[in-house]
């Protein structure tokens, strides 16, 4: 919106010195107005024939050009700032507009409203060991990663109720750690589950019973590690992957791999994205959640039929495009990618 209009006056001056042949740098000095002024006027004339004002698309703004720049810059400096802030911040300097202008400006910059995706909170050691995990491996061929059986634990609940948080941000900026929300574990009616799966399919999922511990660990490894291993037909120089949760790395669990002679991935800790069973976390919560279970009993067992359920093809896509999801973990210099998922909170 301009913040002064000359004369209709002025205007024809305009145009009347420049069809007596001033230039406009002469047509500016003469009348004080900018050049650029001046040269809008000629260029209106030309178009249209005419000094007066035309109809206008619509209502001035009622913002100044530099309210809606401080709006703009104030959601892109701080993402997580709502709408009833922004007004209030207008408001005080004097321009009170309704929630839905302030939207409407962000809309035309590129900045929308979406809900702030969460991530684990990484440490620069953490994304330096998730960098140097993707570099070394980012050359192995596509059989080796057939030959992984991918593992972990996650919590399903019963009643999922996550709050949302929406976040001013442009497209393709979804992962960027301004525009994520760190994570922590909580509790809540819900279970915890095992399971594993490679590029054949899906392995065993097991319930756990109270705390997970070393032994109880070991437990679920004797019963269903091999047991998988043998079903997805990987053989005896499969791959095993686990995080590196303590239980997971004590000298009692390392020696039971090694007496059983399986060979186990070196792994980063706090690398979600690395992990593709992340992603069929979420799509067994997703299968779980539409088949409503009403108690605990009904989610394990609507867990371990969904899971089941999930195809060859589904996990074989997985392992197949595990290169890009290296890629992406070194591109973002071992930080959040898009690969990382809600899906072991």
């Amino acid at each position: 919106m301009k913040n002064k209009e000359h004369t209709r006056q002025v205007r024809d001056t305009v145009v009347k010195k420049f069809k007596a042949g001033f230039g406009y740098k002469k047509i500016s000095q003469a009348l004080n107005i900018p050049r650029s002024t001046v040269q809008a006027i000629i260029l209106k004339w030309k178009e249209y024939q005419t000094t007066a004002n035309l109809p206008r698309p619509g209502r001035p703004s009622k913002l100044s050009a530099h309210t809606r720049r401080k709006l703009i810059r104030d959601a892109a400096k701080r993402p997580m700032i709502t709408l009833d802030e922004l007004q209030r911040s207008t408001a005080e300097v004097g321009d009170s507009v309704h929630r839905t202008t302030i939207s409407r400006i962000l809309h035309k910059s590129g900045l929308y409203g979406r809900v702030a995706r969460r991530k684990p909170f990484l440490k620069d050691i953490h994304k330096k060991c998730c960098l140097k995990f993707a570099t070394s491996h980012l050359g192995n061929t596509p059989n080796m990663w057939k030959k992984v059986l991918w593992s972990d634990e996650t919590k399903i609940e019963l009643f999922g109720n996550n709050a949302k948080r929406y976040v001013w941000r442009k497209s393709n900026t979804a992962h960027h750690p301004e525009h994520t929300i760190p994570t922590v574990k909580h509790g809540g009616g819900s279970i915890m589950v095992w399971a594993c799966f490679s590029s054949a399919g899906t392995g065993k999922m097991v319930k756990i019973y109270g705390n997970m511990d070393g032994a109880k660990y070991r437990i679920i490894l004797e019963e269903n590690l091999m047991e998988s291993a043998k079903d997805l037909r990987l053989g005896r120089r499969f791959v095993f992957q686990q995080d590196n949760d303590p239980k997971h790395k004590a000298k009692s669990t390392m020696e039971w791999f090694k007496n059983k002679h399986i060979q186990v991935l070196e792994w980063p800790s706090q690398s979600p994205d690395l992990n593709p069973i992340e992603n069929l976390w979420k799509d067994l919560k997703t299968a779980v959640h539409k088949c409503s279970p009403s108690n605990l009993t009904e989610l394990e067992l609507f867990c371990k039929e969904e899971w089941e359920r999930i195809s060859v093809s589904r996990c074989a896509k997985l392992i197949e495009t595990y290169p890009k999801r290296l890629t992406a973990v070194i591109a973002a210099k071992g930080g959040a990618t898009k690969y990382s998922l809600k899906g072991a909170e």
